[in-house]
């Protein structure tokens, strides 16, 4: 079942996140059966000879930027075969945008962006009980990240 969080211009420009305060009422397990299945729909004007993409534009990154500080888990949950979860990720690492090969991250910044937030998750679900490390696997080779099984060695 997808979720569709609707977010307009108004909520975009003031960086509010309430439409996300659904999700983020929701107990741990109710919100992890919606790994891969929300879709942001930022809702934002442009005229017709603006072809910058969604994350391109500094109002949108800003608020994605607010959004993920208050949600870290976010990605998570966010559709994956559609490009959500790459769009978000766009929001938020430093990348090109080329019609005919699509989006390039920065290597760096990508394999920062990803390290990081694999620990948090990893942090996040062990502190609620839960084990999400295949899961987080999984959400990183969308990434086009392999992880090897002793990137979790030592972690507690």
């Amino acid at each position: 079942m997808e979720t569709t969080i609707t977010v307009s211009a108004d909520q975009i420009r003031r960086l509010d996140t309430d439409p996300l305060q659904p999700l983020r009422q929701r107990p741990t397990a109710d919100l992890l059966a919606l790994e891969d299945s929300v879709t942001l729909a930022l809702e934002w004007p442009r005229a017709d000879d603006d072809l910058r993409e969604l994350s391109e534009i500094p109002e949108l990154r800003l608020w994605s930027l607010r959004a993920d500080a208050r949600c870290p888990w976010l990605p998570l949950l966010l559709e994956r075969r559609a490009g959500q979860l790459s769009r978000h990720v766009a929001m938020l690492v430093p990348h090109q945008f080329q019609r005919s090969e699509g989006l390039r991250f920065d290597a760096d910044a990508l394999s920062l962006w990803v390290s990081q937030r694999l620990f948090l998750l990893d942090d996040w679900a062990l502190e609620r009980g839960v084990n999400l490390r295949g899961r987080l696997a999984q959400m990183a080779a969308v990434l086009g990240f392999e992880l090897d099984e002793s990137f979790w060695d030592g972690l507690a």
